[in-house]
């Protein structure tokens, strides 16, 4: 599998035009502030970008980040305007000539940008173990549609956690479907290649995040993909695929379900190119100097992390007043009127 796939995107593809679905982010959908940031990055590389959503999230200046399926070095490229001199950012990728072209430019971006805060490693993202990085070094882990091509994505989460400086996050975009593949989608070696045959049904995805002890993960952005080619939206059938981003953070007590605790934040709106609003993931649009009430993990997610110099906190852990409304999650005991004497189940 890990040939098939060195071979489809170190010699197959020569552009991401190549593609046959809509993985592929549009140019034109991407925020102002991150065209500043592609109009510096090398065309080359620009052109041999396979990723599927934007993997910058914020507050990354001096930090260590790792890419995970660099390729040719576009966000790695990206990622070091970010972090500045005084951070580091680590592409990580198994194929030779995706690689290759990273390097090339290395020096072209060394003047851009009027400093050298990158390096590249060949290896596997399922044996981070074998790259000298080492444990609870890095603040910040990304991946752009490349976690689904791998065979063994319990390795990844578990090599990822391990990596990550307590209060670090993985922040990644990937393909999801709406259920489990079938076989005959999962082995057609085309849709696996295309990001399609390897794709987690997206409930398998929680209960894996939650294995490797990210227990709360936060859905930032989805969008429905589409097949291009007729012959192979055809192969795979029935299934629908999904782009989704999301933010694991690798944090002490985070709970499973947003439990209510009668907390709440307000942002000061101190973040760089996020004045009026901040925003955590789909469900948590911060606006400025606004009482905004939070569940316990959200809180954690703010209060211990990076994020925390741009926050007001209020209230604790003391008092805790069942599950917090509206976060996907109902009690799951009847609430008609209790009735006594019934017989067990």
């Amino acid at each position: 599998m890990h040939e098939s796939i060195q071979e489809y995107y170190g010699q197959t593809l020569q552009s991401s035009v190549d593609l046959k679905t809509s993985a592929c982010c549009d140019p034109e959908e991407v925020p102002g502030w991150f065209k500043t940031l592609l109009k510096r990055v090398h065309p080359e590389v620009l052109a041999r970008y396979y990723g599927c959503g934007l993997v910058c999230p914020s507050l990354l200046e001096g930090m260590r980040v790792l890419d995970l399926g660099c390729g040719a070095g576009r966000d790695v490229y990206v990622l070091a305007q970010l972090v500045g001199a005084g951070g580091h950012v680590i592409g990580v990728d198994m194929t030779t000539e995706q690689l290759a072209l990273a390097e090339r430019y290395r020096s072209y971006h060394r003047e851009q940008f009027g400093f050298d805060n990158v390096e590249f490693k060949q290896g596997f993202i399922e044996r981070l173990d074998e790259l000298g990085i080492p444990a609870g070094s890095i603040d910040v882990i990304v991946s752009n549609c490349v976690v689904n091509l791998s065979p063994d994505k319990d390795a990844v989460l578990r090599e990822v956690f391990n990596l990550l400086k307590p209060g670090g996050e993985f922040y990644f975009s990937d393909v999801y479907a709406d259920r489990r593949v079938p076989a005959k989608v999962r082995d057609d070696a085309l849709l696996y290649n295309e990001c399609m045959g390897g794709a987690l049904y997206w409930n398998d995805f929680l209960r894996l995040a939650h294995r490797h002890g990210f227990a709360d993960p936060r859905l930032v952005a989805n969008r429905p993909l589409t097949i291009t080619d007729p012959e192979l939206a055809a192969r795979a059938g029935t299934v629908r695929f999904y782009s989704a981003t999301y933010r694991l953070f690798k944090l002490v007590g985070l709970e499973t379900a947003c439990e209510d605790y009668g907390q709440a934040v307000i942002y000061r709106g101190t973040i760089a190119a996020h004045p009026h609003r901040f925003v955590l993931d789909g469900h948590h649009d911060i606006e400025t100097g606004r009482v905004f009430p939070v569940c316990g993990n959200t809180w954690k997610m703010l209060h211990d992390t990076r994020f925390k110099p741009h926050f007001e906190f209020i209230g604790n852990f003391e008092r805790h007043y069942g599950l917090f409304e509206g976060c996907g999650s109902s009690i799951p005991f009847a609430q008609d009127a209790v009735t006594t004497g019934g017989a067990c189940c």
